[in-house]
């Protein structure tokens, strides 16, 4: 047994002495007035156990056997002090008990079911969660906002970065690639604030996005010719709209013969393929220095001979270093941002660039954007919970001072069936994709106009 302590001599019965049998057990209470027992019951186990182990040990030890040892304890402490409790109660308390010593406490649950997309703690006493794209309010609630801060700093501390008062606020990732966001107090109010983006552990692909009805048949075939071309793709939504999985659909048509660099603040994509150089954003140390910023890493990336940067999001100054990496042979570069229509996207990009540099002019940011951007993809999370590709726009040239831009596809909606999910149609524009000389280059010409057309 891990780092128990020794049990007391005066405590152990003499040799041929009959131990004393424990009184009997009080009845076993049932419905509300069980679970405020159980409650009660892992309180005093808590504290009980955590005199008889060595917590350091037991940090050390596999998941698996920290359990079982910890369900041998409580069977034993239960006996002790009187406590009845069934098997399955021993167990339930025993995996909390784990959870709290080695995991992230009342949130391991969460993070263990599947069907669970995204998790929002707001404070010790409410914690909602995603699934199927509907918020759900849970029962889950931390002790005190003392446990929620433990929690809080044990998810920074694993990531190397840390979150306390003086750093209210922290991007970090699970073990399994989860991304989380933290904003403690003071800047949190009510207590501090946990927003965690679950990692999908089945591998979504364009062909999955057709049978979930998020894209078309005809579209995904769009979609993977863009991506057989190389064509520079920026995916545009809002929060939780689906932008990284769509990037991390596309990435899986890349070449395995490429050498690909990612650029994240949390390293969340999932890339496939075996040559892949992952970089992290850093933020700064206690002393304001060590910051390693997005446009960083866009910089160094074009030092390492990448075939393709994919950028995890763009949100400031690195747009420029990304749309000149774009323009200067890194062909089929992907990045995702936070805009509600294409042309809100070519905006955005405009207006990060200005970030970077005042001294371009506004039509030479925007022949810049032209040049080095083919095709947007927005997505969007529609009021039924499914997220869908609203608008594959190409960027076609200037006209004047005007950015122009053509619909390959658009989403149409119709109508609205008896269990509550949206119908509607991703239609085919007739037009001729700008891109289709560089498909004939590919070979992939006929492809992508049997695509546009359904034939």
């Amino acid at each position: 047994m891990f780092g128990r302590r020794a049990s007391t001599p005066a405590l152990d019965p003499k040799p041929g002495a009959l131990a004393p049998a424990p009184p009997p057990a009080p009845a076993r209470p049932s419905g509300e007035r069980r679970t405020d027992y159980l409650k009660s019951s892992l309180a005093r186990l808590q504290a009980a156990l955590y005199e008889r182990i060595d917590a350091a040990a037991a940090a050390k030890l596999p998941r698996e056997e920290l359990l079982r040892q910890i369900q041998e304890l409580i069977g034993e402490i239960a006996l002790e002090q009187r406590l009845t409790l069934s098997s399955r109660d021993q167990e339930i308390i025993g995996q909390t008990l784990v959870d709290d010593m080695v995991g992230l406490g009342p949130l391991e649950p969460l993070l263990r079911d599947e069907t669970i997309t995204d998790i929002m703690v707001n404070g010790p006493r409410q914690v909602y969660i995603e699934r199927r794209g509907k918020l759900e309010l849970t029962d889950v609630q931390f002790r005190d906002h003392a446990h929620l801060m433990n929690v809080a700093q044990r998810i920074a501390t694993r990531v190397g970065r840390r979150v306390d008062e003086t750093s209210p606020i922290c991007d970090a990732r699970l073990e399994d690639g989860s991304r989380v966001n933290i904003i403690a107090p003071p800047l949190a109010i009510d207590g501090c604030a946990i927003s965690i983006r679950k990692f999908a552990k089945k591998t979504i692909t364009l062909d999955t996005m057709v049978r979930q009805q998020n894209i078309s048949e005809p579209l995904a075939k769009v979609l993977k010719i863009a991506a057989a071309c190389r064509l520079n793709i920026v995916i545009s939504g809002g929060t939780g709209s689906g932008k990284t999985t769509m990037l991390n659909a596309l990435s899986q048509l890349i070449d395995h013969g490429e050498r690909i660099v990612t650029i994240e603040d949390a390293a969340e994509l999932q890339l496939q393929q075996p040559h892949v150089v992952r970089l992290e954003t850093r933020p700064p140390n206690l002393e304001g220095q060590g910051e390693v910023t997005m446009r960083d890493l866009v910089k160094n990336a074009l030092r390492m001979r990448p075939d393709r940067i994919i950028c995890g999001e763009v949100r400031g100054p690195e747009a420029l270093d990304m749309l000149q990496a774009m323009n200067t042979g890194h062909d089929g570069s992907m990045c995702t941002l936070h805009a509600n229509t294409p042309r809100e996207a070519i905006v955005r990009i405009e207006n990060m660039v200005m970030m970077a540099t005042s001294s371009l002019p506004t039509r030479a940011i925007r022949q810049q954007i032209v040049g080095a951007v083919n095709l947007i993809i927005q997505v969007a999370r529609m009021r039924d919970g499914i997220r869908r590709v609203t608008h594959v726009t190409e960027l076609v040239g200037m006209e004047g001072e005007v950015v122009t831009t053509q619909d390959l596809f658009t989403y149409e909606y119709q109508g609205e069936g008896r269990d509550g999910t949206l119908i509607g149609i991703f239609k085919a524009h007739p037009v001729r994709p700008h891109f289709l000389k560089r498909a004939a280059y590919f070979g992939l010409d006929r492809a992508l106009m049997a695509a546009m057309t359904g034939s």
